[in-house]
């Protein structure tokens, strides 16, 4: 029997070579025992307003899925693999985030244990795995110095004494286990200790069989064993038939790419470590599934019945006239791009990315009067209250004077107040709503909605966006970001719409001068601040953040409140997310006004506050944000005449990488350039490997960001020629990619994604 076998049974949790701690894992988090835990997949369920998947009949048409019995075997349950228990098909489930024998085979090692056979202690490198025979003496239950128990088998291996330590061992099992006498083969590293060979928790088993020299190891969850994830994949491996080749012949030839099903077993059975092009085999054929998906929707995102928005100019151009500025070229050509797409007869689904400080709303402002003047309404949702009131401001400037009437719709508007509003969108005597996710609720009823506006979409669900878009008959939407979106995450997550992208800043934007500081320099910064409040300065201060706890981003916040409030008392305002609505805003307000000259906040500012007269931003713990991010507070500075600054503070214990990081955003001002080196810094672990539900976009992509973008591309050009030639995936390769699409689950995706 394996030592971790022996060791569950004998209390030892968890040892030897299933003792791995891996952080690194894309999706992943660590459990509370140590081990990495998959994340929960959420089943993608159909949702309202996505069209059917059915037999193809047009161009326009995604393929039927292809009930092809060879995948009958590997959508079965994990439960129907044999010697597989509902306990063990329960941890299974957990681990690979699926439920069929198909999760398994893609649940990948992180990486393999190689184990070198030796005879002698003495021949043990150092820090290597090995495995050795040896005559087992005696055993005694112990206790360590800071008194954790343990259990000491005296072992003697080619005339050598061999100390083997197990800590929380249980005496009697491993007595059974290891009993005197005889001979057992421990996997582990060897040490030395005052001249005494020893291993700590090695893996034992009765012969070679039992010890490898190569094992996979797989991620594993709470009382779930390699062993037992061994048992399983050879048993799906046998599963596993011999497919119909999907990818270019020239390609596999160029690559030295193995088939699909040969480089599973390579990786999930290797013989030997597996070389880099079999991962990155398995790791195209996700790109392509992804890319061919996205092509179809982008087709029949195309050829969806929509109706022309047409209109004559006249509110625009007093909105304009109001604004006081022209159009940026960039503008004006974003902007031609939506009107094109609102007078064309189909549905419209656009994204609108742009710099910080590129003017995205106003963009916005004037697709929404288009379609008021062509008789229609418009909504805008936006993720927090905060932002969608600063959107109204907005908005008010611009269409009060085309006689426009703009109303806001949240949570926090009730009584009489929410019914005038609801009444004004039923009968359209409401022409523009802003507001937040109470927009989509079924009490929530429209004239005749033309244009729904979507801002920062990526924190709205598709179901969220779907509902907004259902409250119109064929409403156009467009989706704004607030950040550079790279590339590559174009190429996937936004994949199904047509872009338009905004560079350069309107008139009156101002350069914004970044600096770096240590957090030594703490004083010296509060000193320099002190001299810009003395000179009429307004200054933003954003506290540290702290992954996944808004109560410790408040605390710091609250702290670092009281503090400048005794330096600066009577000037300082305090505004984050668990404020009170109505007093953030007072705190913002104050802010804008004057009121008060420095502002501590969290991220809460991060969009939708616009403050011309504020050029100084302190961002604390710079080191703890994403570049994206940092860009995004910076561009709060910088929007009026005034010259303004942005100062980076950073604990210089994390040493030189995480200040070269920050050197990237004070060398440049160019969003989409940070964007791509934020992506590319962080790999595709959080960037690609999230999707808007929570569940992994990659099960098989590659680790390093770079190498998974080039696939992408690769796959992005790939896909289209594909179509191109074969356009109802009719031909050999055609047919091979419907099973593609269906082994990686795009025949549902493709209905979701018609969403926007």
């Amino acid at each position: 029997m394996r030592a971790e076998q022996e060791a569950a049974a004998a209390g030892v949790e968890g040892f030897g070579v299933g003792r791995h701690v891996v952080t690194g894992l894309r999706g992943w988090h660590i459990g509370g025992d140590g081990n990495p835990v998959s994340p929960t997949r959420q089943g993608q369920g159909k949702l309202p307003g996505a069209w059917p998947v059915t037999a193809a009949s047009d161009p326009a048409d995604p393929p039927a899925p292809l009930l092809d019995p060879l995948l009958g075997p590997l959508l079965a349950p994990l439960a129907t693999l044999p010697g597989i228990g509902p306990a063990i098909a329960r941890r299974l489930r957990e681990a690979v985030g699926g439920e069929r024998v198909l999760d398994l085979l893609f649940h990948l090692p992180e990486r393999y244990a190689e184990r070198l056979r030796i005879d002698s202690p003495v021949e043990a490198p150092i820090e290597v795995e090995v495995i050795l025979p040896a005559l087992v003496v005696s055993l005694r239950a112990a206790r360590s110095r800071l008194g954790r128990p343990y259990v000491e088998v005296q072992t003697e291996a080619a005339g050598k004494r061999l100390l083997i330590r197990y800590i929380h061992g249980r005496l009697d099992w491993l007595t059974r286990l290891l009993p005197p006498g005889t001979v057992r083969l421990f996997a582990g590293k060897v040490k030395t200790e005052g001249g005494i060979w020893s291993m700590i928790n090695p893996l034992s088993a009765t012969g070679p069989e039992g010890l490898p020299e190569l094992e996979p190891v797989w991620p594993l969850v709470k009382d779930l064993r390699l062993s037992q994830v061994a048992k399983a994949m050879a048993a799906a491996l046998e599963r596993l038939p011999e497919l119909p080749e999907w990818q270019d012949a020239a390609l596999l030839r160029r690559e030295g790419w193995p088939g699909f099903a040969a480089a599973l077993r390579q990786v999930q059975q290797p013989e030997r470590v597996p070389p880099p092009p079999v991962r990155t085999r398995l790791a195209y054929d996700e790109a392509l599934a992804g890319q061919i998906a996205l092509a179809l929707v982008r087709r029949r995102v195309r050829h969806r019945a929509g109706r022309a928005l047409a209109g004559d100019g006249r509110l625009r151009a007093r909105a304009l006239a109001a604004f006081g500025h022209p159009l940026t070229p960039s503008q004006a050509h974003a902007l031609a791009e939506i009107d094109a797409d609102l007078a064309a007869p189909h549905r419209m689904l656009r994204l609108l990315q742009g710099d910080v400080g590129a003017g995205k709303t106003l963009v916005a402002a004037l697709a929404m009067l288009r379609a008021v003047e062509s008789g229609a309404q418009a909504a805008l949702m936006a993720p927090t209250e905060l932002l969608a009131r600063q959107h109204v401001r907005t908005l008010d400037r611009l269409c009060t004077a085309a006689e426009v009437r703009v109303e806001l719709l949240a949570g926090s508007v009730k009584g009489a107040q929410r019914r005038r509003v609801l009444g004004g969108l039923a009968s359209g005597a409401v022409q523009v709503v802003v507001g937040t996710h109470a927009l989509f609720q079924e009490g929530v009823q429209f004239h005749d909605l033309g244009l729904a506006v979507v801002d920062e979409q990526h924190r709205f669900g598709v179901a969220q966006r779907l509902l907004l878009a259902e409250k119109g008959e064929a409403a156009d939407m467009l989706v704004m970001t607030a950040t550079p979106i790279p590339r590559t995450l174009l190429l996937t997550q936004w994949g199904e719409m047509a872009v338009s992208r905004l560079s350069g800043k309107p008139a009156g934007r101002q350069p914004v001068t970044t600096t770096l500081h240590g957090l030594r320099q703490l004083d010296q910064v509060v000193a320099g601040i002190a001299r810009a409040i003395e000179r009429g300065a307004r200054v933003y201060w954003v506290c540290p953040h702290v992954a996944e706890s808004d109560a410790i981003d408040i605390a710091a916040a609250e702290t670092r409140f009281a503090e400048l409030s005794a330096r600066f008392p009577g000037q300082v305002g305090l505004a984050h997310g668990r404020l009170d609505p109505a007093m953030r805003e007072q705190a913002l307000r104050a802010f804008a006004a004057g009121e008060t000259r420095l502002l501590v906040a969290t991220t809460v500012i991060e969009v939708g506050v616009d403050v011309p007269e504020a050029t100084v931003m302190v961002v604390e713990h710079a080191d703890r944000f994403g570049l994206a991010q940092l860009h995004q507070l910076r561009g709060r500075v910088g929007r009026g005449a005034a010259a303004s600054y942005c100062m980076l503070l950073y604990d210089e214990a994390l040493g030189l990488a995480s200040r070269e990081r920050l050197l990237i955003l004070r060398d440049t001002e160019d969003g989409f350039a940070i964007a791509d080196a934020d992506f590319r810094l962080r790999g595709s672990g959080e960037a690609l490997g999230t999707r808007q539900s929570g569940a992994p976009v990659f099960r098989l992509g590659l680790a390093e960001g770079e190498a998974q973008e080039g696939l992408i591309i690769m796959a992005n050009r790939d896909a289209a020629l594909l179509l191109e030639k074969d356009p109802l995936l009719q031909g050999p390769r055609g047919q091979a990619a419907r099973l593609l699409l269906r082994l990686f689950g795009r025949e549902e995706a493709m209905a979701t994604l018609g969403a926007g």
